[in-house]
């Protein structure tokens, strides 16, 4: 199989993405360059011949592969600090092989992405356009479950079960948005929440039924994040704005450097044989 023009083009024109200077957040900013970037990465018409006959010639997995790669080294660049070299390369290949998997169940463009392997004073969260490769905002910070982080610190247990109040690792589909009640600091509080269907067999399928959400909470500032039930929380003011933009077929994609996890999660590892 031609599996090596394809990447070439790839990375090539990531790498004028990053040499042109990125995009900052909330701004669009795309050019010729951004948009010869982009239409690769969607592997659209509008490709040369050429390449549009090398991708044919591959099948999903490795298309999959190759536009990874190239959104990982458009990012790179401007995405630094996190607590594994391989964490965008983990959901980026999770993304693009989701996508690639249930085109009809990815309507929208974006990617919520979090570190959980950073502490909850740093700024773990972003969220990426994954279409003109841009950041939509972040870095900002995100809570973890109680039940990851008992003592508030970076979070280093992780649970598919109920009950346990812990952050679930993996991909998941954005569904519909929703009024949230909560409870902190023994108050209601009320927020706009985002139901999120896990979609890594084993590791967080039971979150819909577990009712983990994204959602904004008072407990989530600018400086540090509080603990949630396992709820990929941000500030108020921030899921007022994120969350309707995320709704309905965006992914999330919930990150640690937990080595059991990244050897089994079926879209981590889609790409190995």
């Amino acid at each position: 199989m031609r599996k090596f023009p394809i990447q070439n083009v790839l990375i090539g024109a990531s790498a004028l993405v990053v040499a042109a200077g990125f995009v900052m957040p909330e701004r669009d900013n795309t050019g010729p360059v951004l948009n010869a970037a982009a239409t690769f990465v969607k592997g659209t018409a509008s490709s040369t011949s050429q390449a549009t006959t090398t991708v044919t010639a591959m099948d999903d997995g490795e298309v999959s592969e190759g536009v990874a790669e190239a959104a990982v080294n458009a990012f790179s660049g401007i995405v630094r600090g996190l607590s594994h070299p391989e964490a965008l390369t983990a959901a980026f290949t999770s993304y693009f092989a989701f996508k690639a998997a249930h085109p009809d169940e990815v309507k929208k463009p974006y990617l919520y992405f979090v570190d959980y392997g950073q502490p909850a004073t740093a700024k773990r969260g972003y969220v990426f356009d994954m279409q003109k490769l841009q950041i939509v905002d972040g870095p900002f910070t995100v809570a973890a479950g109680k039940g990851s982080a008992p003592d508030g610190g970076v979070p280093t247990r992780f649970s598919n079960g109920s009950g346990t109040g812990a952050t679930s690792l993996g991909l998941y589909v954005t569904k519909a948005l929703y009024a949230f009640t909560g409870h902190a600091s023994g108050r209601v509080y009320n927020s706009v929440g985002l139901r999120l269907d896990g979609v890594s067999k084993g590791f967080n399928d039971k979150a819909f039924a577990r009712g983990v959400v994204a959602h904004g909470a008072p407990y989530v500032t600018p400086n540090k994040a509080g603990r949630s039930k396992g709820c990929p929380a941000m500030e108020p003011s921030r899921a007022q704005r994120l969350l309707p933009k995320l709704a309905e077929g965006a992914l999330v994609f919930l990150f640690a450097p937990n080595q059991n996890w990244l050897s089994h999660d079926p879209w981590v590892t889609s790409n190995k044989a």
